[in-house]
This record gives structure tokens, sequence and C-alpha cells, in this order.
């Protein structure tokens, strides 16, 4: 499930957001623009909403996430997971100054009729909370039809780094409990993780191809977007990682229309990639219901530490 792994202890904006000055996205919007299907007007639609979304956290403008964040909201913080009050609290942008930023290269999967996923590289000039923002972030953004409106349901970010020149040093990681029993939607997509996490283990190509859909992205915790079913089946079968074990805690289903649900969790590995051992990684894994069976259908890692927004 990674293309490549280094120890760090860099400051990631994990929630993915810089502020604006240059967009390279369609500045206009929609509330059910793209309801029908049509990719093309999806991309322009949810381009649009990720522009306000932009100007909002450029302006401070704390009223604005009461609307477009959906009340299920789901993402990552610097300790766990957070929600909706959490993430509209981070992103009021009191404590940020954002000299510029550049969206780019978007890229949306439809998911189903009522869910789709944006990706985009961003590239922000700026600090927050005294910090100064990775150069360069892939971010990802979820949208489910909320009646007439496209909500934000999850957002994270991954810097894009070169794992070769991260300094090493011990991994100051969250304590977390273990879950023994969940939901029938948590255990049914823990299952299917489980498959997907062996089959990489295992570095067998045949199993994944069989658990993966036509139309796929992926973001692995450096930050590397891989937009095509072809190339991410080929990172996760590559022959760069060996792995011992792995484990998958914390898992929790969050369950946004009856056939799409976000699965989010905490990952350990007993191994190394690339000569440098696995870090642990905050996981987040898209699920689309087809009859009786959860589908993969998108995933992005970001490294778990405290410190990471």
């Amino acid at each position: 499930m990674f293309k490549r792994f280094g120890m760090t202890r860099l400051a990631l904006f994990a929630l993915g957001f810089g502020s604006a000055s240059l967009l390279d996205l369609h500045p206009q919007a929609t509330e059910a623009g793209g309801a029908r299907g049509d990719t093309t007007d999806l991309t322009q639609t949810l381009s649009g909403l990720e522009a306000e979304s932009y100007r909002a956290w450029q302006s401070k403008d704390a009223k604005f996430w009461a609307t477009f964040l959906s009340e299920k909201f789901v993402s990552w913080g610097s300790s766990g997971r957070v929600d909706k009050a959490a993430a509209s609290r981070e992103w009021s942008g009191t404590d940020c100054k954002i000299v510029s930023y550049r969206i780019s290269n978007p890229q949306v999967t439809r998911l189903t009729l009522q869910a789709a996923v944006i990706t985009h590289k961003t590239t922000v000039g700026g600090f927050c909370g005294g910090s100064r923002l990775p150069t360069a972030t892939w971010t990802a953004t979820a949208y489910v039809l909320e009646g007439t409106r496209w909500k934000a349901v999850f957002r994270a970010g991954s810097a894009i780094i070169d794992p070769a020149k991260l300094p090493k040093g011990p991994l100051d990681t969250p304590q977390l409990g273990r879950r023994v029993s969940h939901d029938a939607n948590t255990e049914a997509m823990l299952a299917r993780e489980q498959a997907l996490w062996d089959a990489w283990k295992d570095k067998d190509a045949k199993r994944l191809d069989a658990l993966v859909p036509a139309e796929i992205q992926f973001i692995d915790i450096f930050g590397t977007h891989i937009g095509t079913r072809a190339a991410t089946l080929s990172a996760w079968s590559g022959q760069g990682c060996k792995v011992k074990s792995f484990e998958l805690a914390d898992a929790r289903a969050t369950m946004f229309t009856p056939d799409f649900g976000i699965l989010t969790l905490y990952a350990t590995v007993d191994g190394s990639c690339f000569g440098q051992p696995v870090i642990p990684v905050w996981t987040s894994s898209f699920y689309v219901r087809r009859g009786d069976t959860w589908i993969w259908s998108f995933g992005i890692n970001i490294p778990a530490h405290a410190g990471s927004i």
C-alpha cells in the first residue's frame, strides 16, 4: 500500500490547506452541477468549490466552513481524527500568513452519483502557527451531494518530499487504544483493507488486480500522486519493500451515503521499503458498495506523528 517510506519529523500541514493568489482551477461553482455523472462538469464544479475554500482560508472567513463542510466530516490532525468542529477551528486562519499559492493538475474520480474525490497539487508560500508550510502538497478532498449542494466530507494532504533527504531520528507517535469490536460496515471494509495490505506485503499483483476497480487514484506519504490504475498496481506490487508483518488498528468507517464510506485507521509495519524503516501512517481509504461487497476506490496515507498539522 506504500510506494516508498522513510523516517521523518517533517512538519506536515496534514489537512491540505494553504491559501490563494494563483489558481489553475475552473472558478465557476454550482450547487448541484455534475449531479448527473458528467465528469467534465463535475471537475468544473468541484474545482470551483476548492477555489472558494482556499479564498475563505486566505480571508480568515470562519463562517464559510459551517456550510462547506458536512456534519459528518472526518480527517486527520496532529494526534488522530478530527471532525467538522476541529477542522473549522484549524481553517479559520487566525494564525496563518499566506504569501502565495498555486493549485494545479486537478483530477476527479466519480465514486458514485452522490460522491466524488478531487485531487490537486498545491504550491504554497506562507506560515501557520509560526511554522513554514510545506512548499508543495498533493491534496485530496471528498465531496458528497447533500440535497442540492456538494459538501466536503474529507480533506487531507501529503507534502511532496524526497525521502532520501529526510533526517533520521526517533519518531514521536501518538498512543492509540486498539478497538476490539466494530460496526458491520467497519468490519466489512476492514476485511477488504486487510486483503489489500496482505497482497501488498506479498507483492501479489494478481490479487491486487482483483481487489480494485477500473478507475482509481492514490497519494502516498511522500506526496506522490498516482493517477491511474496501472501505475498504482505497479507501485504496490513492486520489489522495493520487504515486509514481515503489519497491523491495522483503530479502524472506523464513516458512512456518508448507503453506498459510500471512508475507512480511517492507524497502520504500523514491521519491515522496510527502499532500505528505510516503514513509518506509522494515518490511512484513509474510500469504499463504494457494489451489491454486497465494499470496493476500495481511493486512498491517501500521511505520516502519523505529533505536530503533523
